[in-house]
């Protein structure tokens, strides 16, 4: 069974979904797949995974004649339109520390899942975008994350079942604005998840999506994040506080999980804000998953 990469690239009439096979090439899946109504995106293709994810093996098994080298393309995001990206708040033990006043960590035993939304469309750029810092901040700040993209519909899923609804995992990077996390003006609340969370361009994700049945454990699999050269993340994805399984578990008994919803699991330690560190315009931030691949952005001034 061949290896493959789901991904969407820019091609001259627009988004095209297609293949990465053998690491250097890419195959379009409508030009490769006519006759199957979900070649058209890779949202499609997830929304029938169970019959695309072998009909993808089987096609970088044989691929055909006309290829594309991944070098001579633009990488977009993996999913153009998620139904929507859910995003894990202090899920690695030692960035709970560093972000807490007191260093305080996260009980398990007496603690459920803490999540926000990020707002699709709106907020996520693909590999080699850039990131736009926002005029509303001065303080942005770097988030790399392991995430999963949901394959089929999960209703009240548990957490013994929960991996069968997994079709595969990308990486994201959950820009964070720090100094709006806070509202002065609305005392009674705490902090401002929408504030310091979306904004143009604080989503990149990609490079692809890395199918689940070619991950032997993703908890085996080591998460880091350079700026420039200097590395600020680096940590091993079974250091999660809940796993994937129990994300899952927590969400879907809250609303029923979408193929091609996407939940980014949470950062480790490393971030910029304990140390008064901020991305700045001509930065390069690289984030590396093993098994998925890389993810790299620049950083500019935005609007």
């Amino acid at each position: 069974m061949a290896s493959f990469r789901l991904l969407n690239y820019q091609g001259a009439d627009g988004p095209r979904a297609g293949i990465l096979v053998g690491g250097a090439t890419i195959v379009d899946l409508r030009d490769a797949l006519p006759d199957k109504s979900w070649s058209v995106s890779t949202l499609a293709a997830l929304n029938a995974w169970d019959e695309a994810c072998p009909a993808l093996h089987a096609l970088a098994d044989n691929p055909p004649s006309t290829q594309k080298p991944l070098a001579a393309v633009k990488l977009l995001p993996p999913i153009l339109y998620p139904p929507a990206i859910y995003c894990t708040g202090a899920n690695y033990m030692a960035h709970a520390e560093e972000m807490s006043a007191e260093g305080a960590g996260v009980d398990k035993a007496t603690t459920q899942p803490y999540l926000f939304l990020k707002a699709p469309q709106h907020c996520m750029i693909g590999p080699g975008d850039a990131i736009h810092l926002p005029n509303t901040s001065k303080k942005v700040d770097w988030e790399a994350e392991c995430a999963l993209v949901i394959g089929k519909r999960a209703r009240n899923v548990s957490v013994a079942d929960a991996m069968q609804y997994v079709a595969g995992y990308t990486i994201m990077n959950d820009v964070s604005a720090r100094d709006l996390s806070r509202r002065p003006d609305w005392p009674r609340w705490n902090i401002d998840w929408f504030g310091h969370k979306n904004f143009e361009t604080a989503a990149p994700m990609g490079p692809w999506i890395t199918p689940a049945d070619e991950v032997p454990d993703i908890y085996k699999c080591r998460l880091q994040l350079w700026v420039n050269q200097e590395k600020m993340q680096d940590t091993l994805v079974d250091q999660l506080i809940f796993n994937i399984a129990e994300l899952i578990e927590y969400l879907s008994r809250r609303m029923t999980l979408l193929p091609g919803d996407v939940i980014a699991t949470g950062t480790p330690s490393g971030v910029g804000r304990p140390r008064g560190i901020f991305l700045k315009p001509g930065d390069k931030v690289r984030v590396e998953l093993d098994c998925v691949g890389v993810l790299e952005n620049s950083v500019v001034q935005g609007v």
